[in-house]
Parts: structure tokens; sequence; C-alpha cells
């Protein structure tokens, strides 16, 4: 998997270009879809990344790259689900994230702004 011009809120994946958040299950690139996380907005200051996405699971690990200012919150059912599954989760600005892409057995959620 090649990225390329990561900027704040685009991505290039093997010749793609991606405007929204992006998650990075098992090699295929789709959008985030974010709406089920819309109602824990105003707790947060922003929208988090909950349990009630529909998250990569099938991986050892799961990294989730939070923003260029690592901005993203993730909420703590996350993590606790991550127990119960087995799965090792990394947090990190995206622009550390996007330096292990082509990890083994890695998934990825990536948040393109703050």
């Amino acid at each position: 998997m090649k990225i390329k011009n990561l900027s704040f809120g685009s991505i290039d994946i093997n010749g793609e270009t991606y405007t929204k958040d992006v998650i990075i299950d098992r090699g295929s690139v789709r959008k985030r879809k974010k709406t089920e996380s819309k109602k824990y907005r105003e707790s947060f200051g922003h929208t988090p990344l909950s349990v009630d996405e529909n998250i990569p699971w099938n991986c050892r690990i799961l990294i989730i790259g939070t923003g260029h200012s690592s901005s993203l919150p993730v909420m703590k059912e996350v993590y606790e689900e991550a127990v119960r599954k087995g799965v090792k989760i990394l947090t990190m600005s995206t622009p550390e994230a996007i330096k292990h892409i082509n990890e083994q057995d890695t998934n990825f959620i990536l948040h393109l702004t703050c």
C-alpha cells in the first residue's frame, strides 16, 4: 500500500485521494462512517470514535490515527472492546500512523483533520 500527499483533510492511498476519514481493513480502503458516533459529539466537543461504528476488528493490531494534532477522541468503550476481542490498540497522530501502513495483521482508522 502506498501513501502519498498526506495533508490536513486529504490523503492519497494507492493513487486515490480521500478527503474524509478512512478505514483500512485488511488492505481495503473505505470511508469512515461516523454517523453513529455523532450523538456523543456534544460530550466530547468533537465526534469521537465509538464502538457504535463499524470498527475493523479483524486484526491483531488496530492503529488509530487521531489527526494531525491528535485531537480525535477515542471513547473508553473502544479500548474495552479491543481487550474483549484480543486486539491491541495503538493511538498516534495520523502522520505517525501512516508510517506503519504496511505492517502485517494491522488495520487502521485515520482521522484526516485536527
